[in-house]
């Protein structure tokens, strides 16, 4: 196993050169894998994963990064020209550091995230991707001058990257940043490793849930059971995702075997101190129209709304959403006003999208906290996440890092719109109104929902 992560690096890497320019006898090395390269067999299964970890097995060094942040622009709010992007993404992530005075032979952080970068790296259905090799005799050297070219313009983008003010304040403070200011926290890795190679992932979902009891999903269980066992029944629970869903399942007969929101709402009948908030995004500042419309014509009606309210509101423009006698009635008013559910969305009608002058950016974060700890990591919780996708993430106890978390949520909430209240529904209307690239998509959010359902393809988004 470890063989095959290191198998051409002796004889295909360079060797590197120190401070001082002089040659050393340690050698670079860079490796590439598809994860799990289409095929005839395998085309849905994707490693949704963002994890940086550096020198992992030494305590003294490691450092972890992960949450939902890709490596792009667009989602460190910067222009190509360094100048600030306001509509960038809007993300969150964890460094953790193991205690220096960790023993080498212990399990940190550091090593177990190592550990399980290796086994993404090692997945039977990745591709190695090869550098360009010389043919024969007469091409000696042909590719050299294409990967020097790239290496150029890396380095190039590179200078550039440091040089931009706003970057350059944070590098110069980074010792500082990475030996200051953390929190002495418990964590633990989870992971859905267990979707990649998972059988009926739509109509045996708690039998594969079950087979990977290190899987996000089933500790989110255990944690609920277990505070339910110690008699639990006030508190709270935060939630902020981009594309979050409640699932609800089927067996092979198209039985109902598990509804999340149902499910909820009578753990919560019978817990009337607790409450849920959840803070995710709108019509206004998502990036992705069709898991908008299941959260708007599905997740958040089911949770707030009757039936008879839910296929109203579902039935068009016109009969639900713009009728002031389903919205502005005292039924939807006391339902909306859930005094245990909590929906909010970002976006605000002071948007430069409507001619204001207040950017709202695409939330991408992900994370949730309770009383005394939580979970920061990739998952969007929607079915993908849930079924398909490979997915990370640390859970956390220590109330440091819970603070923290309070602050953006709080930060988040202030930016949003709780669903179906007045200033949603007139935001919602505005933004149906404008000459905005979200124009359509909005007034068309119940066709696109009755389509995906219609087809099928509900438990792809």
């Amino acid at each position: 196993s470890d063989l095959r992560a290191v198998e051409t690096c002796a004889e295909d890497a360079g060797f590197m050169r120190n401070a001082d320019g002089q040659l050393t006898t340690r050698k670079a090395r860079v490796q590439v894998v598809v994860f799990n390269a289409i095929s005839k067999l395998q085309f849905n299964r994707r490693s949704h994963d963002k994890l940086l970890v550096v020198d992992g097995f030494f305590p003294d060094r490691a450092a972890v990064i992960t949450g939902g942040r890709n490596i792009s622009l667009d989602y460190y709010g910067i222009n190509a020209d360094g100048s600030e992007d306001l509509d960038a993404f809007r993300d969150l992530e964890i460094l953790i550091r193991p205690d220096d005075s960790s023993d080498q032979e212990e399990y940190t952080v550091g090593k177990v995230s190592e550990i399980y970068n290796t086994l993404l790296f090692l997945h039977k259905g990745n591709r190695r991707i090869w550098p360009l090799e010389a043919d024969d005799e007469f091409s000696e050297g042909k590719y050299d001058d294409v990967y020097i070219s790239h290496r150029r313009r890396g380095q190039d983008s590179l200078a550039t990257l440091k040089a931009f003010p706003e970057i350059k304040r944070r590098l110069d403070n980074m010792d500082r940043y990475l030996s200051e200011d953390f929190h002495e926290t418990q964590v633990r890795l989870s992971h859905q490793l267990g979707n990649l190679t998972s059988k009926q992932v739509t109509t045996k979902v708690i039998e594969n849930l079950e087979l990977n009891p290190n899987s996000i999903l089933y500790l989110i269980e255990k944690i609920l059971d277990d505070a339910a066992a110690r008699g639990v029944s006030s508190g709270s629970l935060h939630i902020v995702s981009p594309y979050l869903f409640s699932g609800q399942y089927y067996d092979e007969e198209g039985n109902l075997v598990y509804d999340g929101a149902r499910e909820t709402l009578e753990y919560l009948s019978q817990n009337p101190d607790f409450r849920i908030e959840v803070v995710t995004n709108s019509v206004m500042t998502s990036d992705n129209f069709f898991t908008q419309a299941i959260i708007d014509m599905d997740m958040a009606p089911r949770f707030l709304l009757t039936p008879e309210m839910q296929k109203a509101w579902l039935s068009g423009l016109e009969k639900g959403e713009f009728n002031p006698g389903l919205v502005e009635s005292e039924e939807w008013q006391r339902l909306i006003n859930h005094p245990q559910v909590f929906i909010y969305q970002t976006g605000g009608n002071d948007s430069v999208i409507l001619g204001g002058d207040t950017q709202y950016g695409k939330l991408h974060a992900k994370f949730i906290y309770g009383n005394s700890g939580g979970f920061v990591g990739t998952s969007n919780f929607d079915y993908r996440s849930n079924l398909y996708n490979n997915e990370l993430g640390f859970f956390f106890l220590g109330e440091g890092v819970r603070q923290e978390l309070i602050e953006v949520f709080d930060y988040l909430k202030s930016t949003s719109y709780r669903w179906g209240t007045p200033e949603w529904l007139e935001m919602r209307r505005k933004v149906m109104e404008s000459d905005s690239s979200k124009a359509s998509p909005a007034r068309k959010q119940r066709g696109i929902f009755k389509t995906i359902r219609g087809l099928g393809l509900e438990y792809l988004m």
